[in-house]
């Protein structure tokens, strides 16, 4: 297959498929004339990269995640440890976007959001600038 073949198997963009050759995360072979020539293999390492990508594991990650894929004497623990650290991770990302949203919609919901000047979201704003600045010096 060439890329543009195996980028619409994959669901992933030929950029993004000439990155992972150059980081050295597939390595396609080549034919007589240097073209990329693809197989159902690589196809199928696009796919899981594409997937693993897909629910936020990071490009070392998904180095890695390859890697024990590859490795048939690979531990189901290893693999299962690495999800779970992600899944903290995500976990608190989470935490951290409903803080923001706490924050935010009580900030909206105290705007009158009409023609005065006085505006408690700015307010808001800039009180939290200033707790920053206060706390880095």
């Amino acid at each position: 297959m060439n890329i543009g073949q195996v980028a619409e198997k994959s669901g992933l963009p030929s950029k993004t498929i000439r990155y992972y050759e150059d980081i050295g995360l597939i390595r396609p072979d080549r034919s007589a004339n240097g073209y990329r020539d693809f197989s159902e293999s690589h196809l199928h390492k696009l796919t899981f990269l594409q997937r693993a990508r897909s629910l936020g594991f990071t490009i070392e990650d998904c180095r890695t995640l390859l890697s024990l894929y590859e490795d048939t004497d690979r531990a189901s623990a290893d693999v299962k440890a690495m999800a779970r650290e992600h899944l903290d991770k995500i976990a608190d990302k989470i935490s951290e976007l409903e803080a923001m949203q706490a924050t935010l919609s009580d900030l909206v919901s105290k705007c009158h959001g009409d023609d005065r000047p006085d505006c408690p979201i700015l307010d808001g704003l800039s009180e939290g600038a200033q707790a920053k600045k206060v706390r880095t010096q």
